[in-house]
């Protein structure tokens, strides 16, 4: 549509009717689409579901955590009978595993399962015995080795890694279900059926209703139609009346009995005055009335429709008549000022001049949108219907704006939005196509409400404007958009401001939208197709409540199905513009007036009232539900709810200021109801419902930040009930997440002797990990920790709380002293207390691990980097002092480590650490040893010594570095204190880092070299890949002088990987071969080792090369078994002269020889062939001698395609005979030219299968039970079959090779008339073969005497026709291929009298089961020749011959004969059938179609001839057509009967043969298509078909017979019709093609072909 901005004539802007078309122009300009500057939608998750499946992972997770292990001897208990339960071993995963770790014991082994580790062997001469981690006595399993390559971790972790709780309390708490059992109402006795704490509370206005939808009230006034509400409410009625009631429901006004208004029909739209005083209608019959509120005897203003006169001369503009007023509204503040809109899509402009009294006033009415029915078209656009859905002007608001003079008004079509301004002429501001995101055959629907500009109490918190934008809320379909209404002042005072629109926001419903209201400036409610009421906030456009308003029965009424039926989608569901169904009207039934909706229903009439957000909460608190008021009051002050619904500002100050004292009485007060019930009904005491209330608690709390409410008053109510242990369970994951990490110590206690009864101890820790320690009391912590056996949160203590890291330490390594009481550190033998002991003291390493890399144990955070340094320092002190010491300081408490003994050894707690589990600390020094505190032991001393007065502990600890660390561990784990199974790690260590730190390790050659004696030396094969790993790390940086003493032990130890380089580097290539023939992981690297040894870039020297060679052939056999294929390829392209010694080598495995020989001489077409050339014949011969016994099927191929001398008979035809592969014994023969040779061994091998046949058949009787004879006779007689095709193959090749010959050599060596030739020999050998088996196996194949079958044979029938017809193809194969041959043979050989009439006789012989050949008009076949046929014949002849001479009898040749020529027969008698089948079906199908078509005939055009215009059939008609038709009807009746009475005779002398029956030539013979002319010679207009392609029919002449007897002499001639209906003449047609080269008769006796002369 396109709405012109320039005025009219008349001074008002029209508006023709809007289509898609135009509004799609509409789109193309973009300040009209509201598409491109609306917003993105603002989705929101909805909050409850959010919350909900977080605090339902929450709990599940909570649900889910198993029991962990304790440190109490029934804890452990429990988990030695349970150990598949235990999850939670994050100490564990954290470990290195190892041999012989505790904590493998206590958590992955099974009760007296036996130990891999603990069971191995020392290594010899060695008494010294593992730590005490990895002896058997704790049940250690096989761990996964690698201590260096992992690093340790803590089961607890930091709290970024937890998932977050939730952090508003909405809808965690259904409200709904708590009060459903409660709250009962009857609607019929109260006025406020729904619950105080909805979102909107409904009330029947019952008075009003007992006054308009009684019986009586109906009858008086008529039922309402629409509503309008004001200060008033006002309704219309179907009688044309209008109601206005107070709010107190009183009937104040009745307007229009007694005047015209009750005429016009049913009101349809109401309006009011902005002052209130003024009320207009529009009635069904398209005319208006305005009325004075005062005054209400007479209307105020008239504004009539059109009458007939005003339609025809167009004078003025107005409603069409009885179409209904379905919009109307006043502008600005004027009574005498209107706008309306009418069913039929046309809307007006009325303006009433000044004057006194109705009838003094004149109206000026102008058309602003729509097109009156009668009006034409615009050119080249077709006319959509329409209609208006939705219209509306803008309101006045609480402040003066531009716009309030301009006339603003909104009407939204099916294709467009379009707001005009009326005044001071019409214009148009804005135009929009309807959206994109409309669904396609959507319902049809569309509303829109304006809301004015208004004074703000407080800024906008969006634009910080006191005065809000106008704004309008339009929809189609389900999408809703918000535009907002801009005006920016115009240069010239005079004129009005510029109007800027835009589409601020956009939200998509589920389903239609049929009615739309501004509850507030931020508010809206809309109403569904479904009638579903929907509340949303304006500017993040989220639905805030839903309600199924369908009880209320909205009256709605269809008001533009008949208008827009067209649009309806009925059966073209391509087209997207079409809809499934036009929505009813609802707009006139949903009004909102200061917050309140007004529901017009059928029945009555319902007001709606947005609730308070205290009101809810109180009605909430009444009724019981104090979980969900303190939710809702919650979700209230973070503002997830719906604060702008319910009253609260969007300002978050003003917002918490006054939601928050009200949310801390709210659970004060709930709090105390909640134990008060408790202590009534202790019997009934539910701890869940406390745990609800502590949870939403904690969570408003949180949401408040005011924690001290939870323990000063809310913990004394939990305590006092004696659940303390609800309230700490629920602060467990605030603790964790760490939003509450303080504590009173009185809940510090509580919390332990909870967690502990319950053993939860892992939990304890992990909670005492994540709070602060400053407000802890440390005496009672440690205590209870070691009380308990909380060690890591003990540490954690003494880390945090005193900066103490020595102290932890040694309150792990005392534990240790329990296993080592006596000097060799054997355990205690009280089982249960070593692994309790052990499993705490495994602690100590990921403890080392943590600290000494500036990480807090066991949360693993950062420490700062100056206490970093002091808890380095102190623990290498402690470690690498060398001494006992007295801890704490000035304590005099000496820790020893051996108790029981006067004297401690050197560096007492390192041995004691190394002695319990040396893998697992050397593992975490590994760690140590990155962080950069140990790089330069002078420049820390200086720095950290600077001014400052250190203690001991920091002093050296300061000089300690990896140098130092290392030297030690060299001279306390030497072989004479600790065992093979602990020095190793020491090994590993520091082959591992010396590379990576050789600028700060100086380590002698001669200790490098027992490093790798001793990792070549490993105690157990499970250490094999990390010693060999080691060693790698090792000679990466440390070349020994002479390697040479180390390659034994590298062999002993199976580090090939080592040996690999050190030979490759030393050029050894024979042994680094030798090295990947023995590596079992790596064997397949062996063909890559060739290829580099062996290329020619590799530039070895002869003797390299030999030793090269002479390992290949130690392991010649080992190479190709590997891969056959991979070791022929390698070997052919860089060792080719050990082909012979390596198949010499597999005698005993001939079928790798035969893989070997095929990747040579038969590569895949994927990988590269090897060269073949140098490969003599020997390697072919003995390749197919293999493929004879490997794949026969592929001998006659190969053997094909190798050259004839490459290949010796006597070598390959034993081995071919003895494996049956006669066709490839045949093909080499032939190849040789000892062609009669092979073919006497093929007739040989046919005669063999043969008599097995004969015999499989003759024996069957005997075992048929065990043996398939059908099957096995079936595979005898394809063998015959292929091998008769061998022979056909020789005898064809011959033949051609006999045909280069030149003509002088065949004319000298032809034979003479009747001689056989060479070539003819083969081929009698061959037929004679093949009629002998055929005859001969046919009676043994059928059954002489089928009725008899004894029963011994009838379970063994055999299938003699398919047997019969494989025996049969075997002759008529040959012969197909003999005929075949000579017919095409070129040779000319002079023929005798006597071959001549033989090859007459053979023709017809060879016509009998063969189809005839093409002929050319003289009979004489088109292929072949007189020599080729006298070659067949001859062949025939000397096979009959030879026949007759084998036969003596007749009866014997017939029987041979008759086996030639079975075989024909029975195909012949299949083909016939076929014939018959075929031709039924040809003339059933087309030809009788094509008949039935043909007889229907043509019906001329006209009735006079195209060339001549004489008429020639219907009425006046020249001739005597009559009589002419009943003489061809008699002639046609005599060649019937003379027909008959030839076949009458022809069944009495069933000798008569060709022509003597006929019929005389003169009474028949007319094919069709043939013209009957009568006696004069003229034509008597028979039917005459074409052969052409234009079909053309001749019809007769049939004019009407006249009584002139002239007419009876007129000759009439045939006629002749065209496909295309024209009618001719056939003399007039012949007169029009005179002189074109045609022909009469074709060569079928049919009429020529006729075309048309007018359309060719």
């Amino acid at each position: 549509m396109s709405l012109p901005s320039p005025e009219r004539d008349d001074g008002a802007a029209s508006m023709d009717n809007d289509q898609p078309d135009q509004a799609q122009s509409i789109d193309r300009d973009p300040p009209s689409s509201d598409d491109e500057t609306v917003k993105p939608e603002n989705e929101q998750d909805n909050i409850a579901d959010i919350l909900e499946e977080e605090r339902q992972d929450d709990a599940a997770a909570a649900s889910a955590r198993p029991a962990e292990n304790g440190f109490i001897a029934n804890r452990y208990r429990q988990l030695l009978r349970d150990r598949d339960d235990v999850s939670e071993d994050g100490s564990a995963d954290g470990l290195p595993r190892r041999a012989g770790s505790p904590i493998d014991s206590v958590l992955s082994m099974p009760l007296g399962s036996p130990s891999v580790q603990g069971s191995m062997i020392s290594s010899p001469g060695s008494s010294i015995l593992p730590s005490v981690a990895s002896r058997a006595g704790l049940n250690s399993p096989t761990p996964s080795f690698r201590p260096f390559d992992r690093r340790f971790q803590s089961r607890i972790s930091s709290p970024s890694t937890l998932s977050p709780r939730p952090s508003s309390p909405a809808f965690l708490h259904s409200r709904q279900a708590s009060i459903t059992s409660q709250f009962v109402l009857d609607p019929s006795e109260t006025e406020t059926p729904s619950p105080p704490w909805e979102v909107v509370r409904w009330t029947k206005l019952k008075k009003l209703n007992s006054q308009v939808f009684t019986e009586a009230g109906k009858r008086n006034f008529g039922s309402p139609t629409c509503i309008a509400i004001t200060a008033s409410i006002v309704l219309g009625t179907t009688k044309g009346i209008i109601l206005m009631f107070d709010y107190n429901q009183n009937l104040k006004t009745i307007i229009g009995p007694g005047t015209k208004a009750v005429e016009s029909g049913s009101i349809t739209a109401i309006a009011i005055s902005a002052d209130h005083t003024t009320v207009a209608g529009g009635h069904a019959n398209g005319n208006i009335f305005t009325w004075d509120t005062s005054r209400v005897s007479r209307p105020f203003l008239h504004i009539p429709h059109l009458d007939p006169s005003q339609l025809q001369n167009r004078t003025s503009d107005g409603h069409m008549p009885n179409a209904s007023v379905t919009h109307l509204g006043f502008l600005g503040t004027r009574h005498t000022a209107l706008v309306s809109a009418d069913e039929r899509g046309m809307a007006f402009s009325h303006l009433a001049t000044r004057g006194t009294g109705a009838l003094g006033r004149t109206v000026k009415t102008v058309r602003i949108l729509g097109r009156y029915p009668d009006a034409p078209p615009p050119p080249g656009k077709p006319l959509k219907p329409s209609t208006v859905l939705a219209f509306s002007p803008l309101p006045l608001g609480n402040v003066e704006r531009a716009t309030d003079t301009m006339g603003l008004t909104a009407m939204l079509t099916p294709y467009l939005l379009v707001i005009v301004s009326t005044t001071p002429v019409a214009q148009t501001q804005h135009k929009s196509a309807r959206p994109k995101d409309v669904a396609p055959h959507s319902a049809m629907s569309g509303c829109l409400a304006w809301f004015p500009a208004v004074k703000l109490k407080v800024p906008d918190p969006y634009t910080g404007s006191i005065m809000s934008k106008v704004k309008l809320v339009y929809c189609w379909s389900n999408v809703l958009t918000v535009l907002d209404v801009d005006e920016v002042p115009s240069e010239d005072r005079d004129k009005p401001p510029i109007l800027k629109f835009k589409a601020r926001s956009r939200w998509k419903c589920e389903e239609a939208i049929v009615a739309v209201q501004w509850l507030s400036r931020s508010v809206l409610t809309v109403l569904t197709i479904t009638q579903r009421l929907i509340v949303i906030e304006d500017r993040s456009m989220r639905m805030t409540e839903a309600f199924d308003l369908i009880h209320k029965y909205i009256y709605h009424a269809d008001l533009f199905s008949t208008q827009l039926h067209s649009l309806v989608e009925q059966l073209d569901e391509e087209d997207t513009s079409m809809h499934g169904v036009v929505a009813d009207a609802f707009y006139m039934s949903l009004k909102t007036y200061k917050g309140r909706m007004f529901l017009l229903g059928f029945n009555d009439i319902s007001l709606g009232a947005l609730s308070n957000w205290a009101d809810r909460l109180i009605a909430l608190m009444e009724n019981g539900d104090y979980v969900g008021a303190i939710q809702l009051a919650t979700s209230y002050y973070t503002g997830d709810a719906d604060k702008l619904t319910v009253g609260l500002p969007e300002d978050t100050v003003l917002r918490h200021q006054m939601v928050r004292d009200k949310l801390m009485e709210i659970m004060g007060a709930s709090l105390k109801y909640a134990f008060r019930q408790r202590q009534k009904n202790k019997a009934s005491a539910d701890d869940q419902h406390l745990r609800e209330l502590a949870e939403t608690c904690f969570i408003a709390c949180q949401s408040v930040g005011d924690n001290d409410f939870l323990f000063d008053e809310m913990y004394e109510w939990y305590e006092d009930g004696e659940v303390e242990g609800v309230f700490l369970e629920v602060l467990e994951p605030y603790i964790l997440e760490k939003q509450i990490s303080t504590l009173p110590p009185t809940a510090i206690k509580a919390m332990v002797t909870h967690y502990v009864g319950k053993g939860w101890e892992s939990r304890l820790e992990e909670m005492i990990c994540h709070m602060e320690t400053t407000t802890m009391d440390i005496d009672q912590i440690t205590v209870l920790c070691k009380q308990h056996g909380l060690y890591d949160a003990l540490i954690y203590v003494w880390n945090q709380a005193l900066n103490d890291y020595i102290t932890p330490l040694i309150d792990l390594l005392t534990l240790l002293i329990p296993l080592t009481q006596n000097g060799d550190n054997t355990p205690t033998g009280n089982f249960m207390e070593d692994e309790i002991f052990g499993v705490n003291a495994l602690k100590m390493f990921p403890y080392l691990s943590y600290t000494l890399t500036g990480r807090i144990y066991p949360t693993g955070e950062r420490i700062e980097d100056e206490l970093a340094s002091q808890a380095k320092a102190a623990l290498y002190w402690f470690l690498f002092s060398g001494k006992s010491i007295t801890w704490p300081k000035g304590s005099n408490k000496t820790f020893r480590t051996l108790p029981s003994q006067a004297e401690e050894p050197s560096f007492p707690y390192l041995r004691m650490i190394l002695k319990f589990d040396a893998p697992s600390f050397l593992s975490a020094l590994n760690e140590a040893f990155e962080d950069p505190f140990l790089n330069d032991s002078q420049e820390k001393q200086l720095n950290g010594g600077t001014g400052k007065d250190l203690p001991e502990e920091q002093i050296f600890g300061l000089t300690v570095d990896r140098q130092y660390v290392v030297s030690i561990l060299l001279e306390i784990m030497n072989t004479s204190d600790f065992a093979p199974e602990d020095t190793i790690y020491l090994d590993m260590f520091i082959a591992r880092n010396l590379p990576k730190f050789p600028q700060y390790l100086l380590i002698p050659g001669s200790t490098l070299n027992k490093v790798l004696a001793g990792l070549c030396n490993y105690p157990g094969i499970d250490l094999a890949d990390d010693a060999q790993l080691s060693a790698e790390y090792l000679l990466s940086i440390y070349h020994p002088p002479d390697i040479s003493p180390m390659i034994p032990l590298f062999k002993k130890a199976g580090f090939y990987r080592i040996l690999k380089r050190t030979y490759k580097d030393d050029k050894q290539y024979g042994n680094l071969l030798q090295t990947y023939f023995e590596d079992p992981e790596d064997q397949e690297g062996v063909f890559g080792c060739i290829a580099d040894c062996l290329r020619p870039q590799a530039a070895l020297t002869k003797k390299q090369i030999q030793d090269v060679h002479d390992v290949l052939k130690q392991h010649s056999k080992e190479l190709v078994e590997l891969d056959p294929a991979q070791a022929a390829r390698t070997l052919a392209s860089y060792a080719s002269e050990l082909h012979r010694f390596v198949l010499d080598s597999l005698d005993d495995s001939p079928d790798l020889q035969y893989t070997y020989l095929k990747a040579l001489l038969e590569p895949d077409s994927e990988t590269p062939a090897p060269s073949s050339t140098t490969l003599d014949r020997d390697f072919i011969e003995q390749y197919v001698q293999l493929m004879c016994r490997y794949n026969p099927a592929h001998v006659s191929d190969y053997v094909g395609i190798v050259q004839a001398t490459n290949l010796r008979l006597d070598k390959l035809l034993p081995f071919m005979e003895d494996t049956g592969v006669i066709d490839a014994a045949v093909i080499l023969m032939a190849r040789e030219g000892q062609v009669q040779d092979a073919m006497d061994r093929l007739t040989k091998h046919l005669h063999t299968l043969e008599s097995a046949l004969q015999g499989l058949l003759a024996g069957a009787n005997g075992h048929s039970d065990d043996v398939d004879v059908e099957e096995a006779a079936e595979e005898l007689l394809k063998g015959l079959q292929k091998y008769t095709h061998v022979g056909i193959w020789l005898c064809q090749g011959q033949m051609k090779t006999s045909r280069k010959l030149n003509a002088l050599q065949r004319r000298q060596s032809s034979p003479a008339p009747g001689e056989l030739s060479a070539d003819d020999m083969l081929w009698l050998d061959l037929i004679d073969t093949t009629v002998q088996i055929t005859r001969r196996l046919s009676s043994l194949v059928t059954p002489s005497e089928p009725g008899k079958v004894s029963a011994e044979t009838s379970t063994r029938v055999l299938d003699s026709d398919k047997l019969v017809a494989l025996l049969r193809s075997l002759v008529q194969h040959t012969f197909t291929a003999l005929m075949t041959a000579t017919s095409t043979t070129q040779d000319v050989i002079p023929a005798s009298p006597s071959s001549t009439s033989l090859l007459t006789a053979a023709q017809q012989s060879q016509s009998q089961s063969k189809p005839k050949p093409k002929t050319n008009g003289s009979n004489i076949p088109s292929s072949g020749s007189g020599s080729g046929s006298a070659t067949f014949l001859r062949i025939l002849r000397a096979f009959l011959a030879r026949a007759a001479a084998r036969s003596p009898t007749l009866a014997e040749l017939r029987g041979v004969l008759g086996s030639i020529f079975a075989a024909y027969a029975y195909e012949a008698t299949i083909l016939g059938l076929a014939n018959r089948l075929l031709e039924r079906q040809l003339f059933g199908g087309g030809v009788a179609r094509a008949a039935a078509l043909r007889a229907r005939g043509w019906r001329p055009r006209g009735s006079t001839c195209e060339a001549c215009a004489a008429r020639v059939w219907g009425p006046g008609v020249q001739g005597n057509v009559f009589e002419a038709w009943e003489e061809r009807r008699r002639d046609e009746e005599r060649r019937r009967r003379e027909k008959r009475e030839v076949v009458g005779r022809r069944r009495e002398d069933p000798r008569g043969k060709g022509k003597a029956a006929e019929a005389p030539s003169g009474d028949g013979g007319k094919g069709k298509g043939v013209s009957t002319d009568g006696p004069s010679g003229d034509g008597d207009g028979g039917l005459r078909v074409g052969a052409g392609s234009e079909h053309e029919h001749e019809h007769e002449g049939n004019a009407d017979a006249g009584g002139d007897p002239a007419r009876h002499l007129q000759p009439l001639g045939p006629l002749v019709v065209f496909a295309c209906r024209h009618i001719y003449h056939k003399e007039c047609l012949d007169a029009l093609h005179a002189g074109r080269d045609h022909r009469e008769v074709d060569e079928f006796g049919r009429e020529r072909e006729y075309r048309c002369p007018i359309d060719g």
